[in-house]
């Protein structure tokens, strides 16, 4: 299930976040939370599965149709279980009508689960 991100979560999504090339370094890391809870351009979701977190995908609204997917990361134990593809077929889901693209960090894993089949791409 998607959530929206919360302050109180934010120890175990900086801790998803960090397994993003992108989010190695602690202070860049710090920095993107601190945009996530500042711009409303942008959001974080956190995927629950049971009664954990195990998963996160952040966003950016590029403009009133197009969302712009900048994050996306799976705690290393539930990869490759379709994780990602269902943060994103629920986040598409959510915003019915909006155009999603990858981001440069994110376009490989994207590119990945269209060729599987997926509808991500409209």
């Amino acid at each position: 299930m998607l959530i929206r991100y919360k302050k109180s979560f934010e120890k175990i999504a900086m801790g998803l976040l960090s397994f993003m090339p992108t989010e190695k370094d602690l202070k860049h890391l710090q920095q993107t939370m601190k945009s996530y809870e500042e711009d409303k351009g942008r959001q974080l979701y956190l995927w629950k599965h049971e009664e954990d977190i195990i998963g996160a995908i952040g966003v950016l609204h590029i403009d009133e149709e197009t969302i712009e997917i900048q994050h996306i990361s799976v705690n290393p134990s539930h990869r490759h279980q379709g994780v990602g593809k269902k943060m994103v077929l629920a986040l598409k889901e959510q915003n019915k009508g909006k155009s999603f693209i990858p981001s440069k960090h994110t376009e490989a894993f994207i590119e990945h689960c269209s060729e599987e089949g997926e509808p991500f791409k409209e």
